[in-house]
């Protein structure tokens, strides 16, 4: 158990043991399944944590230049990037700092692919596909909702496909599960199977979420090896990542105040959900509080407010067996992945520290935010 007092409050806090854990699952699906899984860091980039990573993978995505530059010179390998519309100011460093680099439309393939082909640098060009089917219901979260900005249909792909075009990229999953991506292959080969014998990779996004507890891997491993089965000749790619940190850390926090309106009761945090916890108010999704359970069958019933301006960042209910005090401990589970890569700065509030509890029960705490941060975002 992690030993709160020798971290500051607020504090995101990752624990080792739990993320090796995940880890080693992700590393017996690969190997398994003949496949390649790598780290997205559009959930999770806390970058001083990679050395653990690199035990198990060896590669990362990105889908900007700055995470391109993490993945090179943070991870230690280049990235696999895609980015719905690149600028050519930031190209060159992007291919010096990527093996593979997808393209989300045929104008901009058109556009930089030659700067590939002159820039010396050895990268694997890739298109993103739209299969036009998803189940991930938050229209939010969904990237093959109608009308959507992200990857080229079947129909506008010439039956020969471009010089350069080495992979097709697919994602339309978002913490789903194997029967999903089974559905999902059913599609992309109806659709796109007709180019596979064209291309050399086929890289199938994010959101498997094969460390959650219900997941059934077995199911995701069979799926993949009756993929590469059918297409032998293709190098399978996932890029998952919530399944890295899933469950392997905590936000903590305190209660500063309780305030009552018309019979409700508030616990004002020492956090924000607005700035510390975005996806609670944009899923949403309510998250689980140690010691409490969502609604408001118990003897005492709290809203939890963040401390930020907006009338909105709140969340409720949650039950608990006493009567909360200023000052006390609330701690919000599975708050490593998709929190700190989302979070601001607004209100200037402070931001919470970022730390590894260690497998051998040793606490380090990675970054701390000061004033000077806040300030020098502002310029």
């Amino acid at each position: 158990m992690i030993d709160f007092t020798h971290f500051p409050s607020p504090c995101y806090i990752m624990e080792e043991e739990l993320l090796r854990k995940n880890l080693s699952l992700i590393k017996s699906v690969a190997d398994r399944a003949e496949v390649e899984i790598i780290l997205a860091f559009k959930s999770f980039a806390m970058w001083r944590s990679f050395p653990i990573f690199r035990e198990y993978i060896g590669h990362s995505t990105a889908s900007s230049l700055y995470e391109a530059r993490l993945a090179l010179e943070e991870f230690g390998s280049k990235a696999h990037t895609y980015s719905p519309a690149y600028i050519e100011d930031e190209f060159s460093e992007i291919m010096h700092c990527s093996s593979h680099i997808t393209f989300n439309s045929m104008t901009q393939f058109n556009r930089f692919y030659p700067l590939v082909k002159a820039g010396g640098e050895s990268v694997s060009c890739g298109i993103r596909v739209n299969p036009e089917y998803s189940e991930v219901e938050t229209e939010l979260y969904n990237p093959c909702a109608p009308g959507t900005r992200f990857g080229i249909t079947a129909d506008l792909l010439p039956d020969t496909l471009p010089v350069g075009i080495e992979g097709f990229h697919c994602h339309c999953h978002c913490e789903s599960s194997s029967f999903e991506l089974e559905h999902t292959l059913e599609h992309l080969e109806a659709k796109f199977g007709r180019w596979f014998s064209q291309i050399k990779w086929l890289n199938l996004g994010g959101g498997h979420l094969m460390t959650r507890k219900d997941y059934d891997v077995e199911h995701l491993i069979a799926l993949l090896q009756g993929l590469k089965a059918r297409y032998p000749h293709l190098h399978l790619i996932l890029e998952p990542g919530s399944a890295f940190t899933w469950q392997t850390g905590v936000l903590t926090s305190e209660v500063v105040d309780i305030v009552e309106s018309r019979g409700i009761r508030t616990a004002i945090l020492n956090v924000s959900f607005t700035c510390h916890m975005p996806d609670c108010l944009e899923m949403p999704y309510q998250p689980t509080v140690r010691g409490a359970s969502i609604g408001d069958d118990g003897p005492y019933i709290y809203r939890l407010g963040g401390n930020s301006c907006l009338s909105g960042d709140y969340m409720g209910n949650w039950s608990f067996d006493h009567e909360l005090q200023i000052g006390e401990r609330i701690v919000f589970e599975d708050m490593i992945h998709y929190t700190m890569v989302k979070t601001n700065m607004f209100n200037g509030i402070h931001h919470p520290g970022i730390g590894l509890w260690t497998k051998e029960g040793n606490a380090e705490m990675y970054k701390r935010f000061f004033y000077e941060d806040y300030r020098n975002r502002m310029s």
